[in-house]
């Protein structure tokens, strides 16, 4: 007799299940007290709804729905300690702009190092609705004629496209990791999807041979997003 075949949603369950435990784990070793704080948030708004169920006399409705409310503050504050155990572990690590460029929600296309110098300073570039994003990551007295050396070259091909560069650091003047997605997300949009897409075309002509740096660079570091943490993989 022939097996049925299994229902997809379901055999990517126990994925899940482990990827959060994995996280979960994440976040306990970079803060101890993480774990505690998502089941007291969860806890504390169920109490909450009880309460207000008994005060109002609608106690039976506030307790089916002070369920579903507990769950979603749980996984918000669990996504939130998830993003700062992200930036922890990636901080100091070269290639960390880049791992968070590639988490970001959206039609976002990063292409990591894309220009890199002895030192170990790198460029990634970002192609989306405001344009194209050089975002460096290094020294700013360093990096700056890098950020210049590729505009240039990127503009060539670009045309009349918006190039903006960023200095991801923690430097005068540069973006901290943290604040990275939400500072291009503040960029205007430029263009429209055939636009992008046409870009990322001119693009593919540009040479992509350039030496890796030493050292580990972190790549489709990902996780769960909280309702207040930055937003969008990079495409």
């Amino acid at each position: 007799m022939a097996k049925k075949p299994s229902d997809p949603a379901t055999a990517d369950r126990p994925g899940r299940i482990k990827q959060l435990r994995m996280i979960a784990q994440i976040i306990q070793q970079a803060n101890p007290k993480g774990m505690p704080i998502v089941f007291a948030a969860a806890l504390g708004t169920f109490a909450l709804c009880v309460v207000i169920g008994v005060v109002t006399s609608w106690f039976w409705y506030m307790l089916v729905l002070g369920i579903p409310l507990a769950l979603i503050v749980g996984l918000v504050v669990f996504g939130q300690l998830a993003q700062r155990a992200q930036y922890r572990l990636l901080d100091g690590q070269v290639g960390a702009a880049a791992a968070i460029l590639q988490s970001m929600r959206g039609k976002w296309d990063v292409s990591p190092a894309v220009a890199v110098n002895r030192d170990q300073d790198v460029i990634h570039r970002v192609i989306g609705y405001p344009g194209i994003v050089l975002v460096s990551e290094g020294p700013g007295s360093r990096v700056q004629r890098m950020l210049v050396a590729e505009k240039k070259r990127v503009q060539r091909v670009a045309m009349e496209v918006p190039v903006y560069d960023v200095q991801c650091g923690d430097g005068e003047g540069q973006i901290p990791l943290p604040k990275l997605q939400r500072h291009l997300m503040k960029l205007p949009r430029n263009l429209r999807k055939p636009a992008v897409e046409e870009v990322k075309s001119r693009l593919r002509a540009l040479p992509t041979n350039i030496p890796v740096p030493k050292g580990p660079m972190p790549r489709n570091v990902r996780m769960p997003r909280g309702g207040g943490g930055p937003r969008p993989k990079g495409r």
